[in-house]
């Protein structure tokens, strides 16, 4: 079965998918560690110091983690002789899994009894600011791909 005709896209347009898939739950986590840190704030101010910088560690870490998916998946799409691709097409299989696993542990750690702010405060920051940092780095290569080097 041939998959290019399930919604069919050109292929820059997939990495405008990438920019979203990567971007919004970036904001979306971001903005959920800043409550949590703002929680922290009100209730423990000596600790909030430690936080940031674990965020800023949690940021770094996947963001460079992050760096390879970039480069692969931005190759990928680019290198597609089709110039129409399934808009499903941005992710591989392997892609696909890795999200799929990503977004399941995410969500199930918001459900684990006991779990302190403390770690959403560190955690959630560096993670939503390390997807964002993604999405934009998506959204410079399609602008490169697309404003600057017209086919």
């Amino acid at each position: 079965m041939n998959t290019d005709k399930i919604l069919p896209v050109r292929r820059e347009h997939l990495l405008l998918m990438q920019v979203l898939c990567w971007l919004a739950p970036g904001i979306v986590i971001t903005r959920k560690g800043i409550v949590a840190l703002l929680t922290v704030a009100d209730s423990a101010p000596e600790r909030l110091w430690w936080l940031i910088l674990i965020a800023v560690a949690v940021a770094v870490s996947f963001s460079l983690m992050f760096n390879n998916f970039i480069k692969r998946y931005t190759q990928r799409i680019l290198s597609f002789p089709e110039r129409k691709k399934s808009l499903f097409a941005f992710f591989d299989l392997r892609g696909y899994v890795l999200i799929i696993f990503m977004m399941g542990l995410g969500i199930s750690l918001k459900y684990i009894p006991g779990m302190p702010v403390e770690f959403f405060a560190g955690f959630y920051p560096g993670l939503g600011i390390a997807l964002s940092i993604a999405g934009v780095r998506y959204l410079y290569s399609w602008c490169r791909e697309v404003l600057i080097k017209k086919d």
